[in-house]
């Protein structure tokens, strides 16, 4: 059974998650709401809130934990080609551009549009107004690659410290989201940041040298990570310079 939290409850341990005898592994709590403060204090605790429109808010800590070490982000032979196409029209003021948070809410809005294959989504009205809330703040970040000014792949997340927690990425062409996604590991590789929080194992993050970690060694990085300072100042670096 998982505790109903009231508005100013705290978080359970982490350790009290559910597994999976219990059918729901990482599934940790319910209830609160998505307060900037309840969502920093979630992010900073190892809980992320993943739930569908209808449901209560519901908050998970998975273990083991899939991340993105960002030195051992994988780019293909056609993503690589796709990188250096970008890489020149950046210099040269062309089509492609890569941006920093020029436009998150048309990122968190493009991810949550539906997909093919899919009957619904996660990133609700609910989390939308949440995280725009902290994109304000300054937590929330965008990647976003345009073509010809318009907005065609993108990325998105949470920085807390030299912590980078990726949400979610959309594509409306070929290797735009991984594109977006590239230009974002290779930012946080020049600011320290070792690892980006995936939350749940997918083939797909495995294919782009994603890999589990046990959640306590999650832990121990998460602690250290977010005693750091907050990443102020986000700008694209070329990937080929």
């Amino acid at each position: 059974m998982i505790p109903w939290l009231e508005k100013h409850a705290p978080f359970p341990d982490v350790s009290e998650a559910l597994t999976e005898a219990d059918g729901a592994p990482g599934l940790l709590a319910a209830g609160a709401d998505l307060s900037p403060e309840r969502l920093l204090n979630a992010y900073q605790s190892g809980i992320f809130p993943w739930f569908s429109e209808h449901q209560p808010v519901l908050w998970w800590s998975t273990d083991p934990r899939m991340v993105l070490p960002t030195a051992e982000f994988r780019i293909s032979d056609s993503l690589r080609n796709t990188l250096k196409k970008v890489d020149q029209s950046m210099r040269t003021a062309g089509r492609w551009q890569v941006r920093f948070d020029t436009a998150f809410e048309s990122v968190i809005r493009a991810c949550a549009a539906p997909r093919a294959g899919a009957s619904g989504t996660w990133i609700s009205e609910e989390i939308v107004a949440g995280y725009c809330e902290l994109h304000t703040l300054g937590y929330a970040h965008s990647s976003e690659l345009w073509r010809d000014d318009e907005l065609v792949g993108g990325a998105y997340g949470i920085c807390i410290g030299r912590m980078f927690y990726g949400e979610s990425m959309f594509a409306k062409v070929t290797d735009a989201s991984k594109t977006a996604l590239a230009y974002l590991v290779e930012f946080l590789r020049s600011q320290d940041v070792e690892l980006i929080d995936c939350q749940q194992e997918t083939n797909h993050l495995a294919s782009l040298g994603g890999r589990t970690m046990p959640r306590n060694a999650f832990m121990f990085h998460l602690k250290s990570a977010i005693a750091k300072p907050t990443i102020a100042h986000w700008v694209p670096r070329l990937m080929f310079a």
